[in-house]
């Protein structure tokens, strides 16, 4: 579930990056992807025990 999430927030991420031309919701928008992909992280690391 989490894999999913991760990779799906990473395709996003790819999609959103062509465009230079970010406004304020854009950058929004990234900065919650990249929470979210740093705790899926903390998660995965967390879990690997």
């Amino acid at each position: 579930m989490i894999r999913a999430l991760l990779i799906a927030g990473l395709a996003l991420g790819t999609i959103a990056a062509c465009d230079t031309n970010d406004g304020p919701m854009e950058e929004a928008g990234e900065d919650i992807d990249n929470t979210i992909e740093e705790a899926g992280d903390e998660i995965e690391e967390n879990t690997d025990n």
